[in-house]
């Protein structure tokens, strides 16, 4: 019975990893979409986007299945709870790309991306990426050092954010006002990625170790 039991739990891990597969792929392609204006990418993002969303209702459903079935405590309860918020910052992501596909589809057949602006963004999606493909496999490995590590490439993020807040605002920007709204966006849209992926980072730790991490999302939205 109480390896059963385990089994689900240990279900529940592997459905939250093949959702990171899922917003993986989101952001790739809708940044792909991005720099090239292919609107049939962003529109194959935006539509994907209600996949991430039903997978997040059946991780929530078996959930609250497991908790009303086995009514769980300590660690175990520590397990299912962590896994309901990181199924929830998951589909938060797979929400931010399906964003850029939009902003990508909006300026189509322009690109929203100024060639000047390019490096900058390029570099954003990037990090953005090996979160997501690195969170992927923290989930599945519940690898608490790589984790850790993870927060390194978040400061990167920050590092690229604020470079792209500084060109907008300085004097040389010359490309009006719309890309310049473009590009604020889509550098929140992939910091809040990267926030993300820490938080989701963070409660694998909480889940292993029982420690509790600081909140890059929720701080961001601070």
């Amino acid at each position: 019975m109480r390896e059963a039991f385990h089994d689900q739990l240990d279900s529940l891990f592997s459905d939250l990893a093949d959702i990171a597969g899922m917003v993986q792929t989101a952001v790739e392609r809708s940044t792909e979409a991005l720099l090239t204006g292919d609107v049939a990418l962003a529109e194959q993002v935006i539509s994907a986007d209600a996949e991430i969303d039903a997978s997040r209702e059946r991780v929530e459903e078996n959930a609250f299945t497991i908790l009303a079935q086995q009514q769980p405590v300590a660690g175990d309860l520590r397990t299912i709870v962590a896994a309901l918020r990181m199924v929830a910052e998951l589909e938060r992501m797979g929400d931010l790309s399906k964003h850029v596909a939009k902003i990508a589809r909006l300026r189509v057949p322009n690109l929203a991306v100024p060639d000047s602006a390019r490096p900058t963004v390029e570099g954003m999606s990037k990090v953005a990426i090996e979160m997501v493909t690195e969170v992927r496999d923290i989930i599945r490995k519940r690898d608490v050092a790589a984790a850790v590590r993870l927060a390194e490439n978040d400061e990167e993020m920050d590092l690229l954010r604020r470079s792209s807040l500084t060109e907008l605002l300085s004097n040389e920007w010359s490309h009006g006002v719309e890309p310049a709204v473009d590009i604020a966006l889509l550098g929140r849209y992939y910091e809040r990625i990267a926030d993300h992926a820490v938080s989701v980072a963070n409660r694998v730790i909480f889940v292993v170790t029982g420690e509790v991490q600081a909140d890059a999302a929720a701080a961001s939205e601070g």
